[in-house]
Protein backbone atom coordinates (compact mmCIF):
# COMPACT_ATOMS: atom_id res chain seq x y z
CA UNK A 1 0.00 0.00 0.00
CA UNK A 2 2.88 2.48 0.79
CA UNK A 3 4.61 1.81 -2.40
CA UNK A 4 1.91 2.19 -4.49
CA UNK A 5 0.76 5.08 -2.88
CA UNK A 6 4.55 6.49 -3.11
CA UNK A 7 4.30 5.46 -7.13
CA UNK A 8 1.23 7.62 -7.61
CA UNK A 9 2.91 10.71 -5.71
CA UNK A 10 5.70 10.22 -8.81
CA UNK A 11 3.10 10.70 -11.30
CA UNK A 12 3.26 14.64 -11.63
CA UNK A 13 6.82 15.07 -10.19
CA UNK A 14 10.15 16.19 -12.50
CA UNK A 15 12.26 13.42 -13.10
CA UNK A 16 15.40 14.02 -12.63
CA UNK A 17 19.06 11.72 -12.91
CA UNK A 18 22.14 12.14 -10.66
CA UNK A 19 25.26 10.29 -11.38
CA UNK A 20 27.59 9.28 -8.73
CA UNK A 21 24.46 8.35 -6.54
CA UNK A 22 27.33 6.42 -4.27
CA UNK A 23 29.72 9.53 -3.67
CA UNK A 24 29.86 11.69 -0.73
CA UNK A 25 27.71 14.31 -1.89
CA UNK A 26 25.13 11.76 -3.88
CA UNK A 27 24.12 9.70 -0.81
CA UNK A 28 22.76 13.25 0.89
CA UNK A 29 21.57 14.47 -2.38
CA UNK A 30 19.58 11.15 -3.51
CA UNK A 31 17.58 11.12 -0.11
CA UNK A 32 16.88 14.78 -0.31
CA UNK A 33 15.93 14.53 -3.78
CA UNK A 34 13.50 11.80 -3.40
CA UNK A 35 11.01 14.37 -1.55
CA UNK A 36 10.52 16.49 -4.45
CA UNK A 37 10.98 14.62 -8.46
CA UNK A 38 11.40 11.39 -9.31
CA UNK A 39 14.93 10.13 -9.11
CA UNK A 40 16.89 7.88 -10.85
CA UNK A 41 20.92 7.60 -10.25
CA UNK A 42 23.75 5.41 -11.29
CA UNK A 43 26.40 4.00 -9.15
CA UNK A 44 29.77 2.65 -10.57
CA UNK A 45 30.44 -0.69 -8.41
CA UNK A 46 28.56 -0.25 -5.60
CA UNK A 47 24.77 0.45 -5.24
CA UNK A 48 23.58 2.08 -2.21
CA UNK A 49 19.97 0.79 -2.45
CA UNK A 50 17.91 4.45 -1.52
CA UNK A 51 14.57 3.91 -1.14
CA UNK A 52 12.17 5.15 -3.30
CA UNK A 53 14.80 5.68 -5.96
CA UNK A 54 15.79 4.21 -8.99
CA UNK A 55 19.60 2.83 -9.41
CA UNK A 56 21.36 2.40 -12.40
CA UNK A 57 24.81 0.50 -12.85
CA UNK A 58 26.72 2.98 -15.40
CA UNK A 59 30.25 3.88 -16.28
CA UNK A 60 30.41 7.26 -17.54
CA UNK A 61 33.36 6.42 -19.83
CA UNK A 62 31.26 4.27 -22.03
CA UNK A 63 29.41 6.92 -24.31
CA UNK A 64 26.93 4.03 -25.78
CA UNK A 65 25.88 2.61 -22.16
CA UNK A 66 25.69 6.50 -21.10
CA UNK A 67 23.15 7.48 -24.34
CA UNK A 68 21.07 4.43 -23.24
CA UNK A 69 20.75 4.78 -19.72
CA UNK A 70 19.54 8.47 -20.46
CA UNK A 71 16.97 6.97 -23.25
CA UNK A 72 15.90 4.74 -20.75
CA UNK A 73 15.25 7.24 -18.17
CA UNK A 74 14.41 10.63 -19.99
CA UNK A 75 15.48 12.64 -17.23
CA UNK A 76 14.31 16.22 -17.42
CA UNK A 77 17.22 17.03 -15.20
CA UNK A 78 21.02 15.54 -14.50
CA UNK A 79 22.86 16.12 -11.60
CA UNK A 80 26.64 15.26 -12.78
CA UNK A 81 28.41 14.34 -9.73
CA UNK A 82 30.33 11.13 -11.05
CA UNK A 83 34.55 11.76 -10.68
CA UNK A 84 36.84 12.73 -7.72
CA UNK A 85 40.34 12.71 -7.10
CA UNK A 86 40.21 9.27 -5.84
CA UNK A 87 38.56 7.81 -8.84
CA UNK A 88 41.03 5.46 -10.84
CA UNK A 89 41.80 6.50 -14.07
CA UNK A 90 40.89 9.82 -12.94
CA UNK A 91 40.94 12.04 -15.62
CA UNK A 92 38.77 9.48 -18.25
CA UNK A 93 36.30 9.29 -15.85
CA UNK A 94 36.45 13.34 -14.70
CA UNK A 95 36.66 14.63 -18.22
CA UNK A 96 35.31 11.25 -21.06
CA UNK A 97 32.47 10.90 -18.53
CA UNK A 98 31.66 14.28 -18.45
CA UNK A 99 31.76 14.91 -22.41
CA UNK A 100 29.67 11.72 -22.78
CA UNK A 101 26.92 12.82 -19.75
CA UNK A 102 26.84 16.30 -21.47
CA UNK A 103 26.20 15.42 -24.90
CA UNK A 104 23.16 12.92 -24.00
CA UNK A 105 21.53 15.52 -21.94
CA UNK A 106 21.60 17.79 -24.77
CA UNK A 107 20.35 15.04 -27.16
CA UNK A 108 17.20 14.80 -24.07
CA UNK A 109 16.82 18.37 -23.66
CA UNK A 110 17.50 18.44 -20.50
CA UNK A 111 18.97 20.36 -18.02
CA UNK A 112 22.61 20.11 -16.64
CA UNK A 113 23.87 20.63 -13.28
CA UNK A 114 27.43 19.70 -13.28
CA UNK A 115 29.81 19.91 -10.44
CA UNK A 116 33.20 21.29 -10.60
CA UNK A 117 35.53 22.39 -7.54
CA UNK A 118 37.74 25.50 -6.70
CA UNK A 119 40.88 23.43 -6.94
CA UNK A 120 41.23 24.21 -10.79
CA UNK A 121 42.87 27.52 -9.83
CA UNK A 122 46.30 28.46 -8.97
CA UNK A 123 45.50 30.36 -5.93
CA UNK A 124 47.60 33.29 -6.54
CA UNK A 125 44.85 35.58 -6.91
CA UNK A 126 41.57 35.14 -4.69
CA UNK A 127 38.71 35.39 -4.33
CA UNK A 128 38.07 34.14 -7.22
CA UNK A 129 34.36 34.82 -8.94
CA UNK A 130 32.39 33.29 -11.51
CA UNK A 131 34.40 34.88 -14.34
CA UNK A 132 37.54 33.83 -13.38
CA UNK A 133 39.81 31.83 -15.79
CA UNK A 134 40.77 28.11 -14.52
CA UNK A 135 44.65 27.85 -13.54
CA UNK A 136 45.02 24.32 -12.52
CA UNK A 137 48.94 23.34 -11.03
CA UNK A 138 47.81 19.40 -10.82
CA UNK A 139 45.65 16.58 -12.53
CA UNK A 140 42.58 16.74 -10.46
CA UNK A 141 42.56 20.71 -11.60
CA UNK A 142 43.03 20.18 -14.83
CA UNK A 143 40.98 17.16 -15.71
CA UNK A 144 37.96 19.22 -13.80
CA UNK A 145 39.14 21.92 -15.96
CA UNK A 146 38.93 19.90 -19.40
CA UNK A 147 35.53 19.13 -18.25
CA UNK A 148 34.14 22.45 -17.74
CA UNK A 149 35.27 23.43 -21.35
CA UNK A 150 33.20 20.42 -22.92
CA UNK A 151 29.96 20.63 -20.12
CA UNK A 152 30.02 24.78 -21.18
CA UNK A 153 28.91 23.81 -25.29
CA UNK A 154 25.60 22.62 -23.34
CA UNK A 155 22.96 25.56 -23.05
CA UNK A 156 21.21 24.93 -20.24
CA UNK A 157 23.12 23.95 -18.08
CA UNK A 158 24.69 25.33 -14.52
CA UNK A 159 28.43 24.43 -13.48
CA UNK A 160 28.95 24.42 -9.59
CA UNK A 161 32.39 25.31 -8.27
CA UNK A 162 32.55 24.11 -5.04
CA UNK A 163 34.85 23.77 -2.42
CA UNK A 164 35.15 20.85 0.32
CA UNK A 165 32.44 19.05 1.44
CA UNK A 166 31.40 17.90 5.16
CA UNK A 167 29.09 16.69 7.23
CA UNK A 168 28.56 16.24 10.72
CA UNK A 169 26.24 13.26 10.68
CA UNK A 170 28.66 10.66 8.24
CA UNK A 171 31.84 11.44 8.44
CA UNK A 172 33.49 12.79 4.96
CA UNK A 173 36.34 10.79 2.78
CA UNK A 174 39.30 13.05 3.63
CA UNK A 175 38.24 13.72 7.29
CA UNK A 176 37.76 9.50 7.47
CA UNK A 177 41.36 9.34 6.24
CA UNK A 178 42.95 11.51 9.02
CA UNK A 179 41.33 10.10 11.69
CA UNK A 180 41.89 6.68 10.95
CA UNK A 181 45.78 7.54 10.31
CA UNK A 182 45.68 9.17 13.68
CA UNK A 183 43.98 6.32 15.35
CA UNK A 184 47.04 4.14 13.94
CA UNK A 185 49.55 6.41 15.29
CA UNK A 186 50.11 7.07 11.97
CA UNK A 187 51.83 10.99 10.84
CA UNK A 188 49.26 13.33 9.59
CA UNK A 189 50.12 16.73 8.66
CA UNK A 190 47.06 19.47 8.72
CA UNK A 191 48.53 22.61 6.15
CA UNK A 192 48.24 26.18 8.12
CA UNK A 193 48.84 28.00 4.89
CA UNK A 194 46.01 26.64 2.07
CA UNK A 195 42.36 27.82 2.20
CA UNK A 196 38.97 27.05 1.42
CA UNK A 197 35.41 28.05 2.16
CA UNK A 198 34.44 24.03 2.95
CA UNK A 199 30.38 23.53 2.08
CA UNK A 200 28.09 21.74 4.01
CA UNK A 201 26.72 18.78 2.65
CA UNK A 202 23.06 19.50 3.37
CA UNK A 203 23.41 23.40 1.70
CA UNK A 204 25.09 21.97 -1.47
CA UNK A 205 22.79 19.17 -1.82
CA UNK A 206 19.67 21.92 -1.36
CA UNK A 207 21.71 24.17 -3.93
CA UNK A 208 21.69 21.47 -6.72
CA UNK A 209 18.22 20.97 -6.49
CA UNK A 210 16.94 24.30 -6.46
CA UNK A 211 19.28 24.63 -9.27
CA UNK A 212 16.93 22.31 -11.09
CA UNK A 213 14.09 24.38 -11.43
CA UNK A 214 15.88 27.87 -11.44
CA UNK A 215 16.39 29.55 -15.03
CA UNK A 216 19.85 30.25 -14.02
CA UNK A 217 23.03 28.91 -16.79
CA UNK A 218 26.97 29.51 -16.42
CA UNK A 219 29.30 29.23 -14.02
CA UNK A 220 28.00 29.59 -10.09
CA UNK A 221 29.90 29.45 -6.88
CA UNK A 222 28.62 27.30 -4.31
CA UNK A 223 30.63 26.75 -1.13
CA UNK A 224 30.58 28.09 2.32
CA UNK A 225 30.78 31.39 3.78
CA UNK A 226 33.77 30.84 5.77
CA UNK A 227 36.78 31.04 4.60
CA UNK A 228 39.39 28.54 7.26
CA UNK A 229 42.96 27.08 6.25
CA UNK A 230 42.88 23.43 5.74
CA UNK A 231 44.30 23.19 9.39
CA UNK A 232 41.35 24.99 11.40
CA UNK A 233 38.98 23.53 9.37
CA UNK A 234 40.50 19.67 10.17
CA UNK A 235 41.06 20.78 13.73
CA UNK A 236 36.70 21.69 13.83
CA UNK A 237 36.11 18.60 12.65
CA UNK A 238 38.31 16.65 15.18
CA UNK A 239 36.48 18.03 17.75
CA UNK A 240 33.12 17.21 16.97
CA UNK A 241 33.52 13.72 15.98
CA UNK A 242 35.09 13.74 19.15
CA UNK A 243 38.68 12.50 18.26
CA UNK A 244 41.42 12.75 20.90
CA UNK A 245 44.40 10.76 19.94
CA UNK A 246 46.39 13.51 18.17
CA UNK A 247 50.02 12.19 19.24
CA UNK A 248 51.23 12.04 15.64
CA UNK A 249 49.31 15.46 14.76
CA UNK A 250 51.08 18.53 13.95
CA UNK A 251 50.40 21.66 11.94
CA UNK A 252 52.60 24.03 9.36
CA UNK A 253 52.63 24.83 5.79
CA UNK A 254 52.53 22.85 2.90
CA UNK A 255 55.70 21.92 0.46
CA UNK A 256 55.93 22.27 -2.86
CA UNK A 257 53.37 23.31 -5.16
CA UNK A 258 51.08 20.47 -5.94
CA UNK A 259 48.10 22.06 -4.50
CA UNK A 260 46.90 25.49 -5.17
CA UNK A 261 47.16 27.80 -1.37
CA UNK A 262 44.29 30.17 -1.82
CA UNK A 263 40.92 29.00 -3.22
CA UNK A 264 38.88 31.41 -1.60
CA UNK A 265 35.51 31.65 -3.49
CA UNK A 266 33.28 34.97 -3.82
CA UNK A 267 29.92 34.08 -3.31
CA UNK A 268 27.96 37.28 -3.67
CA UNK A 269 26.56 35.62 -6.97
CA UNK A 270 25.51 32.99 -5.10
CA UNK A 271 23.88 34.80 -2.06
CA UNK A 272 21.87 37.19 -4.55
CA UNK A 273 20.53 34.13 -7.10
CA UNK A 274 19.54 30.89 -4.40
CA UNK A 275 17.00 31.08 -1.50
CA UNK A 276 19.26 27.86 0.01
CA UNK A 277 21.30 29.54 2.93
CA UNK A 278 25.35 28.94 2.58
CA UNK A 279 26.60 28.97 6.28
CA UNK A 280 30.42 28.62 7.59
CA UNK A 281 31.56 25.57 9.59
CA UNK A 282 31.00 27.56 12.78
CA UNK A 283 27.44 28.28 12.05
CA UNK A 284 26.64 24.90 10.91
CA UNK A 285 28.33 23.20 14.08
CA UNK A 286 26.95 25.97 16.52
CA UNK A 287 23.26 25.21 15.40
CA UNK A 288 23.33 21.24 15.45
Amino acid sequence: MVEQEFKQQLAGQKRILITGGSSYLGQHLVPSACQDFDVHYTFYSHDPAFPHATGHQLDVRQETAVFRVLQTIRPEAVIHLAGSNRTPDMANVIVHGSRNVANATTSMSARLIHLSTDVLFDGTQPPYDETAVPSPVNAYGQAKADAERLVQQHDNGVIIRTSLIYGLEQMDHGTRWMVEALQASQPVKLFDNQFRNPVWVESLSQACLELVNYPYTGILNVAGQQRLSRADFALRLLEWWGIDQRQTLTVGPSEGNQWPLDCTLDLSRATAVLHTPLPGVDSVISNQ
